[in-house]
């Protein structure tokens, strides 16, 4: 299962979504941002490689669904729900996506 998790800066909701979930056993995980400025910026590439595109806002699915319709059509979108209030690797936010992403794909 190849996971891209999508947040707006891409510096802490879902890079920590994506090193909680690449310790899954048969999961790859990597993140991505919505923002101009961000890190590493959602792509057309990015999108094609994953199984799974979980968003932490209906935000991110609205930018990403405008520009990569598409790509989108034989993927999983889904909304966590997770605001923009943790820190990178805040326990809190960890346990929030152990309970949201098992939702929405399958986790080994």
């Amino acid at each position: 299962m190849r996971i891209l998790f999508v947040c707006s800066e891409n510096r802490l909701r879902s890079p920590t979504a994506a090193a909680v979930f690449s310790e899954f056993e048969g999961v790859d995980a990597i993140s991505a941002g919505t923002n101009k400025d961000c890190e590493c910026p959602v792509s057309g590439d990015l999108i094609e490689w994953a199984d799974a595109v979980l968003v932490m806002e209906n935000s991110h699915r609205n930018k990403i669904s405008k520009r990569f319709r598409d790509l989108l059509r034989s993927k999983k979108l889904a909304v966590l729900e997770i605001p923009d209030i943790y820190e990178f690797m805040d326990p809190m936010l960890i346990a929030l996506l152990k309970v949201r992403v098992p939702r929405y794909v399958r986790i080994p």
